[in-house]
């Protein structure tokens, strides 16, 4: 099979790689649709000592079953492979499981390739109609509705009067909006300093697009899907009293917190990491149900053309918030 490998900071190189094999309850998959994500371009960078090359990055796929208990079928990938046993996986918070695994990490390689392996128990049928590109797109929205779950649980008003505001214009900011509004969110701003994404973003529907400096305050919850240490900063200052921040980006781990502030504004800041099978099943059934839109701000390019899809991201040269490569 053809793979595009991580082989070194700022260095993808395609490959061949021997075909796959599925047993037991494993299902070889046809990748026909994976995802860049942000966590990608960390390791692409080298800032991911969690990803050591060479390894095939990728988690958001959708596919053909080629062999297996489910042969035949077109599925989306939960990526997280957990253990089904330990507390968390038997409270329903699998993303907490310990001993959890996450396809593009080894001993799990990824989906930026042409085959991939996962358990009967990490796949969900897409029904005839829906496109396998937007099926793909279960994964990253999973990891947004998951924080807007956990955060909307949070607030202390109605969210539908609630002031929401997204950090970040990338597929996760888009995704967040997006889950915000299907739960009933109304006034929904999105920050991106990328003003090459405005106009994108803005064609999304009923949100307020903005540059960060101008979001303005008093938000009574915010999704910070950037995670620096600006963007902390900002969501501690500008959050209303009693308000909640959601912290979904991974872009640095240091400092930006107003701690003082938000002691004494009694705001809540939750951290919150993928999503749970349950949030996935959701999301993905979501997706079927068309509750996101149209799924229409994604570019579609060939597993081969991956390399200068990494590098154009890189330059900020992409308008979409999702580059889907195309394996097959």
């Amino acid at each position: 099979m053809k793979a595009l490998v991580y082989v070194g900071p700022k260095t993808l190189e395609i490959h061949e790689r021997e075909d796959l094999k599925a047993s037991g309850d494993n299902n070889l998959i046809r990748v026909d649709a994976v995802g860049i994500c942000g966590s990608d371009m960390h390791a692409y960078l080298g800032h991911d000592e969690r990803r050591p090359a060479p390894l095939i990055l990728g988690h958001e796929a959708a596919g053909q079953v080629l062999s297996g208990p489910m042969a035949g079928k077109n599925v989306t990938v939960n990526p997280l492979v957990t253990c089904q046993m330990c507390r968390y996986c038997l409270e329903g918070r699998e993303n907490l499981c310990q001993s959890r695994q996450i396809i593009s990490m080894q001993p799990r390689e990824g989906a930026f390739a042409q085959q991939l392996v996962m358990p009967k128990r990490n796949l969900v049928e897409v029904p005839h109609g829906v496109a396998i590109e937007h099926a793909a797109l279960a994964e990253p929205i999973a990891v947004c509705w998951h924080a807007a779950r956990v955060g909307v649980g949070a607030l202390f008003c109605d969210l539908a009067e609630a002031r929401c505001l997204v950090q970040g214009g990338g597929a996760i900011g888009v995704g967040s909006a997006l889950s915000l509004r299907a739960m009933g969110a109304k006034k929904i701003t999105i920050a991106e300093i990328n003003t090459v994404r405005h106009g994108m973003l803005s064609a999304l529907g009923d949100f307020r697009v903005c540059e960060p400096e101008n979001a303005g305050e008093d938000y009574d919850i915010i999704i910070d899907c950037v995670g620096i240490s600006h963007t902390r900063k900002a969501a501690s200052m500008i959050v209303a009293p009693g308000g909640v921040v959601v912290h979904v980006g991974l872009g640095d781990s240091f400092e930006g917190l107003d701690v003082r502030r938000m002691t004494l504004q009694e705001v809540t800041f939750i951290g919150t990491y993928t999503y749970t099978a349950q949030d996935f099943c959701d999301t993905a059934q979501g997706i079927f149900d068309g509750i996101f839109g149209a799924l229409d701000w994604i570019e579609e390019r060939p597993l081969d053309g991956g390399v200068k899809a990494f590098k154009d991201i890189l330059a900020g040269n992409v308008a979409a918030p999702k580059i889907v490569l195309r394996p097959n």
